[in-house]
């Protein structure tokens, strides 16, 4: 059944005193919410000059749109917030509450700096340590690399171990991984290595089979082979399950659960803190 009526359309403006990288990403997150919806997101950065604001403001409103903003400066807040609440327009304020709380709390007056949280600092150069640390000790090319390791991925193939490394690599996190065989010897690294930084992968084994026969007709090679023969894949998911449980390993099922889900678990699961916000742009940015 077709229907005659118009889309609903909505216009979002972006507006900042630095890059507006923080609420360019809520609106792309809450327009994702509306796949049915046209929108129309206009950016007005670096806005740090009264006259440069108020322009941004003029054209928010000529456009009807709804406003998101990350503006530090106490002055040009005021600005934004009298023009809003003259012309009652939609606005949301990303930094101000937060930043007035955490002022509240800890007495504690905030720069109100433009842009700090870009600024290059150590956490950038731990990013690109933890990305080269994954690299290094992917695949078990190096176990020695296990002790030194904030993050321990253990998985049978195809059970998301690379990805998930270079995903928490990009959190400031060194993460080694190491594929399990049944037929290969575990380098004696494995048993002295905290279990509390070990992560066992694990997947359902008819899932495991698609993902491996998938894996073959990439390769141009036939889907049945010995690699996604559904009784190999339940040994070697009985060879890794039975392994978690002499180690005491944290255990995540991969099945249903995208890499960014898998990795908040593992945080969360390790107590481990995330530092990617910390760490965002190059010397170069």
């Amino acid at each position: 059944m077709t229907t005659n009526e118009p889309k609903k359309c909505v216009t979002i403006f972006v507006i900042s005193d630095s890059a507006g990288e923080t609420a360019s990403k809520l609106a792309a997150a809450s327009m994702a919410q509306y796949p049915t919806v046209d929108f129309s997101l206009f950016r007005r950065t670096f806005a740090k000059e009264e006259d440069k604001l108020r322009k941004a403001l003029e054209d928010a409103k000529r456009e009807n749109a709804m406003v998101l903003h990350t503006i530090v400066n106490d002055r040009l807040v005021k600005i934004a917030n009298d023009f809003f609440e003259k012309h009652d327009m939609y606005h949301f304020d990303i930094l101000t509450p937060p930043v007035a709380e955490i002022e509240r709390l800890t007495g504690v007056a905030p720069t109100r700096e433009p842009g700090a949280l870009h600024h290059l600092n150590e956490n950038y150069f731990k990013r690109i340590e933890a990305m080269e640390f994954a690299v290094k000790y992917d695949d078990g090319k190096d176990p020695r690399g296990f002790l030194e390791a904030d993050v321990l991925l253990l998985g049978v193939s195809r059970t998301s171990k690379t990805p998930l490394s270079l995903f928490l690599a990009n959190k400031n996190l060194k993460v080694a991984n190491l594929p399990l065989i049944p037929e290969a010897h575990l380098p004696k690294q494995l048993w002295e290595t905290n279990p509390k930084k070990i992560v066992g992968l694990t997947n359902d084994p008819d899932i495991l089979n698609g993902i491996r026969k998938e894996r073959m007709r990439t390769y141009g090679l036939p889907a049945d082979t010995s690699y996604s023969d559904i009784e190999k894949i339940r040994k070697e998911l009985a060879f890794a399950n039975d392994l978690y449980e002499k180690l005491g390993c944290v255990v995540i099922n991969v099945a249903s659960l995208s890499i960014e889900e898998t990795a908040s678990m593992i945080l969360n699961a390790l107590n481990l803190e995330d530092h990617s916000y910390y760490a965002t742009e190059s010397p170069e940015a």
